[in-house]
């Protein structure tokens, strides 16, 4: 069922105190993401463009652009194609929390912010295999679209590149 307006929870930037949930969240969706420790997550949230999380933390948004100190090889492989980009680094919605919206919202303000700061494309990777044919779907429906592919870890992963052009 979707929230009216006033009953939408507040997207918010992430604070230090929200640290060990996101970690957990973060943790129950390591097979689609990748798993993160204490202090990593500290570094990368340093390093970010852009934090969200929506209520107390039903979802929550992490980006950075080609300035950040990241050594993803996704973020790596956006680094050497584009000169500034937004690369969204993840997004994981609460299983309780889905259906209600919020990845489409922090995808929205995301989209906002990137256009404030003068950026002109947002970009994400979305794993091929496993496949994630909703992410894909998702994605898609926002306005992304592919725009290649790698094998990581060495070969335990592939993935698709997706970039969305956004008006400055």
């Amino acid at each position: 069922m979707a929230e009216t307006a006033k009953d939408l929870l507040p997207i918010e930037r992430l604070s230090p105190g929200d640290e060990a949930a996101i970690l957990v969240l973060n943790n129950e969706h390591a097979a689609e993401l990748s798993w993160l420790e204490a202090d990593r997550l500290s570094f990368l949230i340093r390093q970010a463009f852009y934090t969200r999380r929506v209520g107390a933390l039903e979802a929550f948004i992490m980006t950075f652009d080609q300035d950040a100190d990241y050594d993803s090889p996704n973020f790596l492989w956006f680094r050497q194609r584009y000169p500034r980009f937004v690369y969204v680094d993840r997004v994981v919605v609460a299983a309780a929390a889905r259906g209600r919206g919020h990845a489409r919202r922090l995808y929205e303000d995301l989209f906002e912010q990137a256009r404030r700061a003068g950026h002109t494309i947002v970009t994400c990777e979305v794993n091929a295999d496993p496949p994630n044919p909703a992410s894909d779907a998702f994605h898609a429906a926002l306005g992304f679209t592919e725009v290649g592919d790698a094998v990581i870890h060495g070969g335990k992963k592939s993935v698709r590149y997706w970039a969305k052009p956004i008006a400055a």
